[in-house]
């Protein structure tokens, strides 16, 4: 691959889900563990079922998914049908589900990656795609690391 922007996806998508690689990073935390796989393999079924201002972590970890599903068929040249509702109702989760839930982000990130490296060029509505999946997708780690932290907090008795 040579075109520029396309290693710039690639490298900032691997950030946000791998985690910096050696100890350098364009917007995390340059601390290996930061993407998110790296932060979700930490927690379990049970704190990820624990509400947090209305949401789960489980939550945004399928709503995570979901968008980067939505984003791959639109590379395919598909038109999902979108419950983009439907991510949000989820509130309580097993160990079978929850490591569900992180094997199904990992197929669709990796699916996004090999979509990315069979680009050669991009036209406004692939990058504006892109982009948008690395911007959704950060800004879900932000949330979902902000929400670890008030499940982290010790109760004020």
């Amino acid at each position: 691959m040579n075109n520029p922007m396309l290693l710039a996806v690639r490298t900032l998508l691997k950030e946000t889900f791998d985690g910096p690689e050696k100890n350098a990073s364009w917007y995390t935390e340059a601390k290996p563990g930061n993407g998110l796989f790296g932060t979700l393999e930490k927690l379990s079924a049970e704190d990820a079922s624990i509400s947090v201002n209305g949401t789960t972590i489980a939550a945004q970890t399928d709503h995570t998914r979901y968008y980067l599903w939505a984003a791959n068929s639109y590379l395919n040249g598909e038109e999902p049908r979108k419950d983009w509702e439907a991510s949000w109702k989820i509130t309580n989760v097993d160990k079978i589900t929850w490591a569900q839930f992180n094997d199904k982000l990992q197929q669709e990130y990796t699916t996004l990656l090999k979509k990315i490296d069979l680009l050669d060029s991009l036209d406004e509505q692939t990058s504006n795609g892109l982009l948008g999946a690395i911007a959704h997708s950060a800004y879900h780690l932000g949330s979902i690391r902000q929400m670890i932290k008030a499940l982290k907090v010790p109760s004020q008795t």
